[in-house]
């Protein structure tokens, strides 16, 4: 709002260009009243489940709406201060400031010029109630979020979610680290991996057995037989990481077990085998996976110990099906 009369001496105001803009001077003092935005502060709240704290606004402009609990900044306060007494003030919360999301300028037709600044809180007390300006507060889901009546609160609210969103994954991957259910693990991407690539592994396992000391009865069996039965351990591999089923892998491995033996394979060299084959998936994985972020650090650390987790089994079971085989003893070398 233009000023009339300087605040410093009375004199009536004038306008000259200064730092090329037209502004309200006093001709006796030469005290320069500069216009400036109003500061407008907003808060983002999370809760437990990953949802957004949002009020109904009560009065004009965007009346009946929702935003982030917001509101001016005041003399005599900083704008950390003035985000808390306002997330207090409409929603009853008291909170931290965590950490600053945006600041934004925009030109209101109510207001003028404003400088949205909106930051991360962390809630500390109280308990949410609608008061002051707000008719409703409640939490939203972040991907089901009603129309915002401010568009930097909408930034700010997608801001907030893209910086959780790798924490997040890291959490879930360690819900689920040692749990039975499969659903959502990030060891997906191995499975896709090994099922797209699966021959590629295998042949690379076979150059392996060829020349490895500790398999060295593998050279006189039929490798033709060797590579589909390597093939097949992958694909129950893979449907292991997805639905955990230990029956018809055992009954598997067992047979391969017994099939070994009744070839004249050593049961060390079996299980050395199956060692081997498991190196070969994990070695394959990690060239094809780029540790780039945290999120990728703990990929790692659950694809390891799934895939570990598999061939303890898959061991036992051959060892198993190895002692279950034909009694014929198994010809010295």
């Amino acid at each position: 709002m233009d000023r009339r009369f300087c605040e410093q001496c009375g004199a009536g105001l004038g306008i000259e260009e200064i730092d090329g803009r037209a502004r309200q001077v006093c001709p006796r003092c030469g005290t320069v009243f500069y216009q400036n935005p109003l500061p407008v502060a907003a808060c983002v709240v999370l809760n437990d489940r990953r949802e957004v704290l949002l009020v109904r606004r009560r009065y004009e402009p965007h009346r009946g709406e929702w935003c982030l609990p917001t509101g001016f900044a005041e003399v005599g306060e900083t704008i950390e201060q003035a985000a808390l007494r306002e997330l207090r003030e409409e929603t009853g919360l008291e909170a931290a400031v965590f950490r600053l999301l945006t600041a934004r300028s925009l030109a209101s037709d109510y207001y003028g010029d404003l400088l949205f600044v909106c930051f991360e809180v962390e809630a500390t007390g109280g308990a949410e109630r609608a008061g002051d300006d707000a008719e409703e507060v409640a939490y939203f889901r972040l991907g089901d979020l009603p129309p915002l009546a401010f568009e930097s609160h909408e930034e700010a609210v997608a801001i907030c979610e893209s910086l959780h969103r790798e924490p997040w994954a890291i959490q879930d991957s360690f819900a689920h680290l040692y749990s039975d259910e499969p659903e959502g693990m990030l060891s997906d991407a191995l499975v896709a991996l090994v099922e797209e690539r699966a021959g590629e592994i295998c042949e690379r396992w076979l150059g392996v057995v060829a020349d490895h000391p500790t398999v060295a009865g593998y050279a006189d069996i039929d490798l033709s037989e060797v590579r589909g039965a390597a093939l097949e351990a992958m694909s129950h591999f893979c449907d292991w990481l997805q639905h955990p089923d230990e029956s018809e892998m055992a009954a598997f491995y067992r047979e391969i077990g017994r099939r070994r033996r009744t070839q004249g394979i050593r049961l060390e060299e079996l299980l050395s085998a199956l060692t081997l084959l498991r190196k070969e998936i994990w070695t394959f994985a990690r060239e094809h996976q780029v540790l780039a972020s945290p999120l990728d650090v703990y990929r790692v650390m659950e694809l390891s110990r799934r895939v570990v987790l598999f061939f303890d089994k898959a061991l036992h079971a051959a060892a198993i099906g190895y002692g279950d085989g034909a009694t014929a003893a198994v010809p010295p070398r």
